[in-house]
């Protein structure tokens, strides 16, 4: 068996494109290995390396027998030509004839002898750097290949038994004009850019991260995040601080070094006065720090920095320099935060006059308005709420758009209006809206639960969205721009992990009423529920609620109710997950068959009541499933209308018995037209009972 490893080597890729980089390469790589499989293969990947590696791959490809099917057997000439030229073939003579049953059929059958792995991997490579798209890649040198950034070498060995061999693959640079100019594959790579620069070559695969170890490149990415974050605990610790948890910048910081060198440095004690927010947003925005804090969560005047090199002075003047220039940002900083604090947030709002929300949906100030409409119709479904409170929270929500520090951190808006609220004298409540009606702005941010940070939250939502269905502007495939999708989820994390019965339809209408665009309404709102739709499946997926399921509850219409809707879903759920569910949701699809039939080949409905009062002809299994029909849809109903769900699919759990029983002994399609007509009718009666609660033929399975 060999092993092989290939090595990417450039400047310094994004650290954003990375993983994602390494993936999509590995892909290719395997994708290309065509009746190869590897035993293992991983994809490592630092600043600036992306590297391969396969263990276990044959020495060749198996031999493979290819075979196409060709016209039918005296087809015209014109036929017959082009299938031999798509087959590289010379005559019909070299083809076989073969009965598929439908006729005859010329077969062109090639044999074709398996490749080594050598040969494959040679025309493969190339074929990667020129099929891989990265987000975004450029030109260099006058060259006409793109990459993400300018590669330096590429390194592709195969080892076995005998020893290692390059793999002669080549890369063409040049734009097609004059003297070509090649990328050729060797043997060599380099270690860390500065300190340790000289190429040399990879024994074998096991050793291939220990020696890039040794020359101050750590190839594992779990391994450069885990050093981090222990090195950082432990400079933290020594002064009873610990780092503040950052994932994400840890994930960024990891994949901006090579070789991480962890230092802690101190911000100065004057800087300690600005709010919270803004030290950290400083740090982590634009200087990659991390934050550190006391045990009781409180911001410590310290950060850790990394680097990615080491010095003879054991970073002094690295830590010195940061220091510096953290002291230049919190400056900036503190200038703001001063100036922000001379004018009062109420003082701001006619400046959002200013600032253009979307061209088509007119200013910030148009939908602060718009927002303050909706929130009159909010109040009153969100226990708690105060409608004075709310119009406060609303008209002061978006003032801090017009602060210094949020033109200097977009990421602060909110936050920044909270303390400049509190500053001003507003009420807690009503600061604390400003900042929550942010949220949730991810999938594992906490949902607001206060009444104005809910109230705040929804008419900030509901309006966008519906401003931007009623424009057109949809999300459409993987685009999103004006992020639909986010906000959508946002209402129905609110709204379900709240308990609010919202009647979205009506909310809607309101705020297209607010937005005053010649549209046509119900059109726009049958978008916004189907979106709504699609959003809920996405956002019940991980708790297990199946998709057809809600699917089959959205297909009743006329449902907006998103607490209503998800309740009986899982109710529904949970009734087929049992025996008598399961049970009749097979009686109903016979059910629903049988008249579906009839009805098509008469050419009329038996979707109407049937004649109770019919008696010539009826068997015992018959009545006894009227009757219960009769009584099991009353009490359904009864229970759907109080909305116990449970107790509708219970009520309808009484049908399986007579259903299986008059399966047994009834004959629907008998001689007899009206008793014929009787019985389609009744199992018409089971479909539509059935389809109270949700349309049963949605549901897959």
């Amino acid at each position: 068996m060999t092993d092989f490893l290939l090595e990417f080597l450039s400047e310094e890729i994004p650290a954003r494109m990375q993983a994602r980089g390494g993936e999509d390469l590995l892909a290719l790589l395997l994708s290309g290995l065509v009746d190869i499989k590897p035993a293992t293969a991983r994809a490592f990947f630092t600043p600036r390396r992306v590297a391969l590696v396969l263990e276990g791959l044959p020495d060749r490809q198996a031999d493979r027998t290819i075979e196409l099917r060709g016209p039918r057997v005296g087809a015209p000439e014109a036929a017959l030509a082009g299938f031999l030229r798509s087959a590289g073939l010379d005559h019909i003579d070299q083809c076989e004839i073969r009965d598929s049953g439908k006729g005859s059929f010329y077969f062109a059958v090639k044999h074709e002898p398996g490749q080594t792995i050598d040969a494959l991997l040679a025309g493969l490579i190339p074929d990667m750097l020129s099929r891989m798209v990265w987000p975004k890649s450029m030109r260099w040198a006058g060259y006409g290949v793109r990459w993400v950034r300018p590669l330096q070498s590429v390194l592709a060995v195969l080892y076995d038994k005998s020893g290692s061999r390059v793999v002669p693959a080549r890369w063409r640079l040049d734009r097609g004009e004059g003297e070509p100019v090649w990328l050729e594959a060797g043997d060599t790579t380099e270690g860390h850019r500065f300190l340790a620069p000289e190429r040399f070559a990879v024994a074998n695969c096991d050793s291939y991260q220990s020696v890039l170890r040794q020359r101050f490149v750590i190839l594992d990415v779990a391994e450069r995040k885990a050093r981090i974050q222990e090195e950082g605990a432990a400079l933290a610790a020594h002064h009873g601080l610990r780092v503040k948890e950052d994932p994400g910048l840890l994930d960024e910081v990891a994949g901006l070094v090579e070789w991480p060198v962890v230092r802690l440095g101190r911000i100065r004690p004057d800087f300690m006065a600005l709010p919270a927010e803004v030290l950290t947003t400083s740090m982590r925005t634009h200087q990659k720090y991390f934050a550190c804090e006391t045990e009781s969560g409180e911001i410590a005047p310290f950060f850790v920095v990394v680097g990615n090199t080491e010095t003879i002075d054991g970073g002094v003047q690295f830590v010195a320099g940061n220091e510096r220039v953290l002291r230049a940002r919190l400056s900036d900083a503190q200038f703001f935060w001063d100036q922000d604090r001379k004018a009062t947030l109420e003082s701001r709002v006619g400046r959002l006059k200013e600032r253009v929300f979307h061209a088509k949906l007119g200013t910030v100030h148009d939908k602060v308005e718009r927002m303050a409409a909706l929130a009159a119709s909010l109040v009153p479904l969100v226990p708690g709420a105060v409608l004075a409170d709310a119009q406060r929270a609303v008209t002061l929500a978006k003032a801090d758009l017009s602060s210094a520090l949020v033109g200097e951190f977009p990421e602060l808006q909110g936050v920044m209006g909270r303390y400049l609220a509190l500053h001003d004298g507003e009420t807690p409540e009503i600061a604390q809206a400003i900042a929550g009606h942010y949220a949730p702005a991810g999938a594992s941010d906490a949902v607001p639960t206060a009444p104005l940070d809910i109230v705040v939250a929804l008419a900030d939502r509901l309006d966008t969205l519906a401003g931007f269905f009623a424009i057109g502007e949809t999300p459409t495939g993987s685009k999103d721009p004006y992020a639909l999708r986010r906000a959508a989820l946002g209402v129905i994390r609110i709204v379900l992990d709240n308990g609010l019965r919202l009647p979205l339809a009506s909310l809607f209408g309101e705020a297209l009423t607010a937005l005053a665009l010649p549209v046509d309404r119900d059109a726009v709102i049958a978008s916004l529920l189907a979106f709504f739709a699609d959003r809920l499946k996405v956002a019940l997926r991980d708790e297990g609620v199946r998709h057809d399921l809600l699917e089959a509850v959205f297909a009743l219409g006329g449902e907006d109710d998103l607490v209503r809707l998800v309740a009986r879903t899982r109710a529904l759920q949970a009734f087929l997950a049992t025996e008598d569910g399961a049970n009749l949701l097979t009686a109903y699809r016979r059910a629903s068959k049988i008249v579906a039939i009839e009805e098509k080949k008469d050419g009329k409905s038996y979707r109407a009541p049937h004649d109770q009062g019919w008696i010539q002809g009826r068997a015992p299994e018959e009545v006894k499933l009227e009757e219960q029909l009769q009584s099991v849809s009353r009490d359904s109903d009864e229970k759907l209308a109080a909305e116990d769900f449970e107790g509708a699919m219970a009520a309808l759990a009484q049908l399986r018995r007579p259903v299986d029983d008059f399966f047994e002994a009834v004959t629907v399609n008998v001689d007899i037209e009206t008793l014929r007509e009787n019985r389609l009718r009744l199992l018409a009666g089971i479909w539509q009972a059935l389809d109270r609660v949700a349309d049963f033929s949605k549901i897959e399975g």
